[in-house]
């Protein structure tokens, strides 16, 4: 199985990093970089969120065609 977010990528294109994610998030980093690495997923609501703070379509989030 494949990626399923592209977290990172989208991290790096907005020019932010997964610390500064996990402190508007309140979550460690630890959490955030497993979720940068795709060892772990985000719930939906999380997920939102993540799409929120980045200014970004959730859909941006996931793996699948732009």
């Amino acid at each position: 199985m494949g990626d399923l977010n592209q977290i990172k990528l989208v991290l790096v294109k907005k020019k932010r990093t997964g610390k500064w994610l996990a402190e508007q998030l309140g979550k460690s980093n630890c959490t955030v970089s497993k979720w940068c690495s795709n060892s772990a997923q985000p719930d939906l609501q999380t997920l939102a969120k993540i799409a929120e703070l980045l200014e970004v379509d959730k859909r941006d989030l996931l793996t699948g065609d732009e």
